[in-house]
């Protein structure tokens, strides 16, 4: 596997004000539909409105895996560690300590055993390997601070905030979902099942060869996955200036 073309250093700079944007964005679209009135709404403009939700809650995520590998603000990791904490904390009220140490094992051991995300068994069936990979990071206390504190949040917010159940379920639960399945399957499942040929040694992972739009659209660029792993200190932004030329993805 060979590098594409020569590349400079990433802009870290840029991490900040994206993380920024991505989160700001998040929150007033979040706001916006809550409080909007559905029954005024075409079908096309729901659809619309939850594929931007969907979109925007992935950028949560992949804000909060970049602060993770220290990308968001490099110089001060107190600010990239808290704003990784605030993006994951809104996702889905996931606890950034506990998913930092599993995604960073997930880095030392991917797709064996010891991979929290990888699940040997359901190599050939993506929704079976979505439920143990939910499951596996829904244990313990961690699962009951998720669970409880989210539906603790949506009965709250139609009880005391007077946001009525359908938009919630349409605008907030229903994309969250999505967020999940999107990220599993275009950051976990495509690139670390097993191919027909071995996996690329070390990082037992395969890139999706999509154009940069489309793999901007389907993951912030988390499917160029082996390029992830042999730069981890590359930001998403930056992913598609290393993409390799990988034929067996």
């Amino acid at each position: 596997m060979t590098q594409s073309t020569a590349v400079s250093p990433p802009p870290y700079w840029l991490g900040l004000p994206l993380a920024i944007v991505i989160i700001a964005l998040y929150l007033w679209s979040w706001l916006g539909l809550l409080q909007a009135d559905i029954q005024q709404m075409s079908g096309l403009m729901i659809v619309g409105a939850i594929a931007l939700r969907t979109f925007l809650h992935t950028g949560l995520f992949i804000t909060a895996h970049d602060a993770i590998h220290g990308t968001i603000c490099p110089r001060w990791p107190w600010l990239n560690h808290a704003i990784g904490a605030i993006a994951m904390f809104l996702y889905a009220l996931f606890l950034y300590p506990i998913m930092r140490r599993q995604h960073l094992q997930h880095h030392q051991t991917p797709a064996t055993p010891e991979d929290p995300d990888y699940s040997p068994r359901w190599q050939d069936n993506a929704f079976l390997w979505y439920g143990a990979f939910i499951w596996r990071y829904l244990q313990g206390i961690h699962g009951w601070v998720v669970l409880g504190g989210m539906t603790l949040l949506l009965h709250s917010l139609h009880f005391v905030g007077h946001v009525a159940y359908p938009n919630l379920v349409i605008f907030w639960v229903i994309p969250n979902f999505l967020s999940s399945w999107q990220l599993f399957y275009f950051g976990i499942y495509l690139p670390h099942r097993q191919p027909p040929t071995p996996y690329p040694a070390p990082h037992r992972s395969t890139t999706l060869n999509w154009t940069t739009i489309w793999s901007l659209l389907a993951c912030y660029h988390f499917g160029y996955h082996w390029e992830h792993h042999e730069y981890p200190q590359v930001p998403w932004h930056q992913l598609p200036a290393y993409r390799t030329s990988n034929p067996s993805a």
